[in-house]
């Protein structure tokens, strides 16, 4: 079964109305200027809202016409049901892919994909161990150790983290990955660790 909702539990929120995660905000800086953005499984578009108004062109999908008609006014809203669907942005790449709080195995090598040369994929869902404290608890929507790292194999990683947080309880597996090029000069990239101010 399909997860596009934050399934934790407490008051009922449309996924994509509460704050954007920490997680992104955390890594935006990464993306270039004005970059493209295509964001997974969006919601009513809490990610989307964040990353607009920073300056970038955002692209959202999700199989929610509700969804989608709420984030039509920010830039491209595209309505599919990518797991049971063709995946609508064959041959398109993006400055930046954003997914949280959704899994779907066999997308992860054409989310991947979806990165442009310079371009970073921030990932933030589940992970083994959530089942002990909350929804979702199936294994189909959790991440096993190191899963996500062998799914951004052909990315460079700046950030991963994979355990336990308390505010709420979860579990969870989050990286920030980019698709490096070769730097003018033969310099080596520079993925700022720091959060420029």
């Amino acid at each position: 079964m399909p997860r596009t909702a934050d399934p934790s539990p407490g008051p009922a929120v449309l996924h994509g109305n509460e704050a954007p995660s920490s997680w992104v905000r955390r890594w935006t800086h990464l993306i270039a200027t004005g970059g493209t953005v295509l964001d997974v499984a969006c919601g009513h578009g809490r990610h989307l809202r964040w990353l607009a108004a920073q300056g970038h062109s955002v692209t959202g999908v999700d199989r929610s016409p509700e969804a989608i008609a709420a984030v039509a006014p920010l830039g491209r809203a595209v309505l599919a049901d990518i797991e049971n669907g063709p995946w609508p942005f064959a041959g398109e790449t993006f400055d930046a892919v954003v997914v949280t709080h959704y899994l779907w195995r066999p997308l992860l090598a054409q989310i991947v994909a979806s990165v442009a040369p310079g371009g970073v994929l921030l990932y933030e869902t589940f992970a083994s161990g959530h089942e002990t404290v909350g929804r979702p608890a199936r294994p189909d929507f959790l991440l096993q150790p190191g899963e996500l790292l062998q799914a951004c194999s052909g990315l460079r990683v700046v950030a991963f983290e994979d355990g336990f947080c308390s505010t709420p309880e979860r579990f969870v597996q989050r990286i920030a990955a980019v698709r490096e090029t070769k730097a003018a000069g033969g310099l080596p990239a520079r993925h700022r660790l720091d959060i420029p101010e």
